[in-house]
């Protein structure tokens, strides 16, 4: 199966490094991906067809009030995982990002479980390293961070102390 899933992902990862797909994907995908986990009960995502997903739960920066991002994100070890703040290569941080930054408490949902995490930036002297695991998984994925003219931010995600 994993020969397969690595066929596909090589197949459709480039089409989503088209215009159509990152004019298209952040208006279409979000809505599949809600609507599905209320028919699920949370436990399916659109995207967990290709790649490992999780809906990341955080706190507003500026709001305060909890919010909740349906992302792809790359195992790291037990308990962590590295998430990548693409934003389908817009110009501008997604606003989950902001929101890791204010608070790295947040907690993620993989499978309908919650698990708490706090979120770290990853620093420069890991970024070369953590982008080859993330594009293991997903050829290209750093193209969209050549197409976005940004640094992405990348975090990582660990299970907190005594949880």
């Amino acid at each position: 199966m994993t020969g397969l899933l690595r066929a596909v992902r090589s197949a459709v990862a480039p089409l989503t490094r088209t215009r159509l797909f990152r004019a298209v994907g952040p208006v279409l995908l979000p809505p599949a991906e809600r609507a599905l986990a209320r028919v699920s009960g949370g436990r399916l995502q659109v995207s967990a067809l290709l790649v490992p997903s999780l809906v990341l739960h955080t706190t507003g920066a500026r709001s305060g009030e909890p919010r909740s991002t349906y992302l792809m994100y790359t195992p790291d070890g037990p308990g962590r995982a590295i998430v990548a703040g693409s934003a389908f290569a817009q110009d501008r941080h997604p606003a989950w990002t902001y929101n890791l930054l204010a608070h790295p408490d947040a907690s993620i949902s993989v499978g309908g479980r919650r698990i708490p995490v706090r979120a770290t930036l990853v620093g420069d002297d890991e970024r070369d390293a953590v982008w080859a695991r993330i594009e293991r998984q997903w050829p290209g994925y750093r193209g969209y961070e050549r197409t976005s003219g940004r640094t992405v931010r990348l975090f990582r995600l660990e299970r907190r102390p005594g949880t």
